[in-house]
C-alpha cells in the first residue's frame, strides 16, 4: 500500500495518492537479459534512441497496462526525476516496504566504523543477492485495498558483521559486485550480462550491435 511508503519517509518524497492505494513494485532478475532485453532488441533493433534496458522495461510495462483496459494504471520508472533532481520515488525505500527485498542502512549496524563517512543503504534479495534490480512502480490509483496486510522483507543479511561487509564493499569496492555475493544466491547474471553492465552506457550500444 502506498501509505507503507509514505510512513516511512519525509513529506518531500510522498506518493500523492491515498494511504490503501494498491502499488506494485517491478523488479528485473538474472533471466531478464536472456528473456526480456534480447528479444526486444531483435524486435525492436531500429527503434532504439536511448538506454537498451530502461526502453526494454518501459515496452513490457505498457504491455501490462494493456492488460487493465478498465483500470487506471499509472507508471513510475526507476530512472524518473522530478524538476527539483529528486527520483520520482525512492526504488530502495518501496522494495523494502513491499517486502521485496531487504534494503540494509546505517542504522541497521549497531557499531558503526564509519565515522563521518556517507554510506549508502543497498537492497539484498533473499534468492538473488544483488544480483537484481528495482525498474518501477505500477499504481492502481482507483484500486483501495485497507484489508491488505503488509509482509515483512526477508532479513537475509543477518549478522552485524555481514551487514558492515555488505555497505563496506557496496560503498567503497561496488565496481568488483562482491557485495552482489554477501549470501549464497541461486541466479546470477550471466557473464555476458556483466560485461554489458560493467560497460560505460555510451559504448553499450556498440557491445549490441547497435549505432547511436
Amino acid at each position: 500500500k502506498v501509505g507503507w511508503y509514505n510512513a516511512v519517509l519525509q513529506p518531500a518524497f510522498h506518493l500523492p495518492y491515498p494511504d490503501d492505494t494498491l502499488a506494485f513494485v517491478v523488479l528485473s532478475t538474472p533471466s531478464m537479459f536472456d528473456k526480456a532485453l534480447k528479444p526486444f532488441l531483435n524486435k525492436e533493433r531500429l527503434k532504439i534512441i536511448r538506454d537498451p534496458v530502461d526502453q526494454c522495461v518501459s515496452h513490457h510495462l505498457s504491455r501490462v497496462k494493456e492488460k487493465f483496459p478498465d483500470q487506471k494504471v499509472d507508471v513510475i520508472f526507476d530512472y524518473e526525476i522530478l524538476p527539483s533532481r529528486k527520483p520520482k520515488f525512492l526504488a530502495q525505500t518501496a522494495a523494502h516496504v513491499a517486502g521485496a527485498a531487504y534494503y540494509y542502512q546505517r542504522k541497521d549496524v549497531k557499531l558503526d566504523p564509519w565515522g563521518k563517512k556517507k554510506i549508502y543503504g543497498v537492497c539484498i534479495h533473499p534468492k538473488y543477492g544483488g544480483w537484481f534490480a528495482i525498474r518501477g512502480l505500477l499504481l492502481f490509483p482507483d484500486i483501495q485495498v485497507s484489508f491488505l496486510e503488509q509482509s515483512a522483507p526477508v532479513d537475509c543479511v543477518s549478522t552485524e558483521e555481514k551487514r558492515i561487509e555488505l555497505l563496506e564493499q557496496f560503498n567503497f569496492h561496488w565496481q568488483d559486485g562482491r557485495y552482489r555475493e554477501v549470501i549464497e544466491v541461486k541466479e546470477r547474471y550471466s557473464e555476458e550480462q556483466k560485461a554489458y553492465f560493467a560497460t560505460p552506457p555510451r559504448e553499450r550500444f556498440r557491445l549490441l550491435g547497435l549505432t547511436q
